[in-house]
């Protein structure tokens, strides 16, 4: 059945809505046009083409760009990227979620100051804090001050310019991107299942591992992706606290744009890095969407 106009000759009432949502969605759909669409069209198109002589780009098709991704020397270092995103991961899951589910059960006075103090880190410059970190991890930094002033050690550790730097860092930057998804999860739990289950005679740990943990995997799960992704292409902290000694793909995509000059090889890199992103995104979705409406999907099978 067609939809009734309102007025006699005028446009349904549902696309009249839908037309006055245009204004507001324009900027946002220019902006995104023009910082992602065409950078990945650009990023897309070089990965085919090949290196000039001297830099730059000859505009002959070609496929060596991803043929190179074999060699063993770029091998290795996506596999030091994923391994060392999957610790910054893990590490943020385990300072992360106690944190978060501390917050939760916070008053809701002191449940604000909490969240504020997670959120404390973004309102100084990223660089600020990376360098912080270099006062405090090098030979004479208040680290190994402290550690000499106790008698823990005699001469100080080489903790700069290490790999452990170097995701001591990367935890440092992107654990409130852990606790703030977690947070949201568990605050949306319903309390009165936890309270239910504890009048029923539950010890606190089968509350947590049967009600508590499974509602708050979707929160869990957006967490790692949105850890997992800066960690694994982040270059700048590599560089500063890693003193260039350990190279993720976000460092090897940089000096292939800017060092080696070479173009072709630098997008075809950042292309197959977007696609393992967007492919992992993707299966976080998939993983959400199955822990959320599985229940529900088994519940109407049953019933049918």
């Amino acid at each position: 059945m067609a939809k009734k106009s309102p007025t006699p000759g005028g446009a349904p009432l549902g696309a009249r809505r839908g037309w006055a949502g245009l204004p507001f969605l324009t900027p946002g759909t220019l902006v995104l046009a023009l910082f992602v669409f065409v950078p990945l069209v650009l990023v897309t198109t070089y990965a085919f083409f090949k290196r000039g002589r001297f830099g730059g780009v000859v505009y002959t098709f070609t496929l060596d760009n991803f043929a190179r991704l074999a060699d063993p020397l770029y091998l290795n270092v996506i596999a030091t990227s994923i391994g060392t995103a999957l610790i910054v991961t893990v590490l943020a899951v385990a300072l992360g979620y106690p944190t978060a589910l501390v917050i939760v059960r916070l008053p809701p006075k002191w449940r604000t100051l909490a969240l504020v103090a997670v959120l404390l880190p973004f309102w100084t410059n990223f660089l600020i804090r990376t360098y912080a970190w270099i006062l405090l991890l090098n030979n004479a930094g208040w680290i190994n001050q402290g550690l000499q002033a106790v008698g823990i050690i005699d001469e100080p550790l080489k903790m700069l310019y290490t790999q452990p730097a170097v995701i001591i860092g990367l935890l440092y930057m992107y654990l409130p991107l852990m606790v703030l998804p977690l947070y949201a999860s568990l605050s949306s739990q319903d309390a009165q299942l936890t309270e239910a289950a504890t009048n029923l005679g539950s010890s606190p740990f089968r509350v947590f591992r049967t009600i508590t943990l499974p509602l708050s995997v979707p929160g869990l799960l957006t967490g790692c992706v949105f850890v997992f992704v800066p960690a694994m292409s982040n270059f700048v902290i590599p560089e500063l606290l890693g003193g260039g000694k350990t190279v993720l793909i976000g460092n090897l995509i940089r000096d292939q744009f800017l060092k080696a000059r070479d173009w072709p090889f630098g997008a075809a890199l950042a292309l197959v890095l977007t696609i393992l992103l967007v492919a992992l995104i993707f299966a976080q979705q998939t993983a959400s969407r199955r822990v959320t409406e599985g229940p529900r999907e088994r519940k109407v099978k049953r019933n049918a």
